[in-house]
């Protein structure tokens, strides 16, 4: 760590959203061409634009609609280095719009909209009868892990499994993309609790060292530490226990409620998911010494130390990990830079598909008036 820290702030061009415009609002039956970043799956313009809000480069994007005749459902997520589309054609069941990062909007949007005939496939935890669409939200928006939900309605083709409502998940606390060794850098998290739902009492953890719990992997992940690949194994619903290798930093989540094998194995920590319980996030709170969190970049600055880093990335809403190049990286014209960096947290399905006497909807927790 340096040893003197001077409060000295200089904001670096890569801003992304300095110098953009709040543009709400959408373009109907209008295309961007090109520029894409990625594409994801989504229900709405509305959140197809809050993902592009949440993703670090994206600055515009164009959704295809439900009644669009192909593809429909996909949310582009695009970029450029004038942080405009290079073009805008007419192209019908297309909306487009903008980011809303330079808006100063809350970081943890409300979508409230009822999704008839669209299945969120995917992603499924828990299966329950309720009996009704409303009765399925409740259950969804009380179950804390619970981001969006399918419900089957009663003149469903198949009679077995009207009145169903499936749960579903998707990720709600940042994950770097790549956890990378690096000298040089020094990486850590913000300091803002990545969790909503307290309990009063502490998660009692235990890791078992040099030991792998053979086989029943069902996610992979990036960690950096035993510690983190435990809590991401805790918050979520389908992990039992868990792997985790310090050689190339692979969190491995594994589902099997009914047996547990373990071997002995060199540069592998396990360890068992903890529940209802407070899990412990003092990982959160440390600072890793030559380990980089690569990409997911949204700004930089230039500070003196890795402490104002930390404390820059805890103060931006948008910012949930960061990685600072201290005085001895390589390259000189990188040194004492805190790259400030975010991943998409809010409620996305892995896929939207239309189905007939289906209903589909989100979580209400982030809601106000829920």
């Amino acid at each position: 760590m340096e040893s003197r820290c001077v409060r000295v702030f200089l904001l670096l061009a890569v801003c992304l959203s300095s110098g953009q415009a709040c543009i709400q609002g959408f373009l109907q039956n209008v295309d961007f061409p090109g520029s894409d970043v990625v594409d994801m799956y989504s229900p709405s313009v509305e959140h197809c634009q809050e993902l592009c809000t949440q993703h670090p480069s994206c600055l515009f994007f164009s959704f295809n609609r439900p009644d669009k005749s192909s593809g429909r459902f996909r949310c582009y997520l695009k970029s450029s280095s004038s942080g405009h589309p290079q073009s805008q054609v007419l192209l019908l069941g297309v909306s487009s719009g903008y980011s809303l990062k330079a808006c100063g909007l809350e970081p943890t949007p409300c979508f409230p909209q009822v999704f008839e005939d669209a299945d969120f496939h995917g992603g499924d935890y828990r299966t329950l009868f309720t009996v009704n669409f409303e009765e399925c939200q409740r259950v969804c928006t009380l179950d804390p892990v619970c981001q969006f939900f399918t419900f089957v309605m009663g003149n469903f083709s198949s009679p077995d499994v009207r009145y169903k409502c499936h749960l579903k998940f998707s990720w709600y606390v940042p994950r770097p993309d790549a956890v990378v060794l690096k000298a040089g850098v020094i990486s850590g998290f913000s300091q803002k609790s990545q969790l909503t739902q307290h309990f009063a009492t502490v998660c009692r953890s235990h890791l078992f060292s040099n030991t792998d719990l053979r086989g029943n992997d069902f996610l992979e992940s990036q960690a950096v530490s035993p510690e983190h690949c435990q809590f991401l194994c805790s918050v979520h619903p389908q992990c039992t226990y868990f792997s985790f290798s310090s050689n190339d930093f692979r969190c491995f989540l594994k589902n099997n409620p009914n047996s547990m094998v373990a071997r002995t194995k060199s540069n592998f920590t396990s360890g068992i998911s903890s529940h209802l319980c407070q899990i412990d996030e003092s990982w959160a709170k440390l600072t890793y010494k030559d380990i980089e969190f690569r990409g997911s970049d949204f700004r930089s600055e230039v500070v003196t130390c890795v402490d104002i880093c930390q404390e820059k990335c805890t103060e931006d809403p948008n910012c949930q990990f960061y990685t600072y190049h201290n005085g001895s990286f390589f390259h000189p014209d990188h040194r004492h830079r805190c790259y400030m960096k975010r991943v998409i947290t809010m409620p996305t399905p892995s896929q939207v598909k239309k189905v007939d006497n289906v209903k589909s909807g989100f979580t209400l927790r982030n809601c106000r008036s829920a």
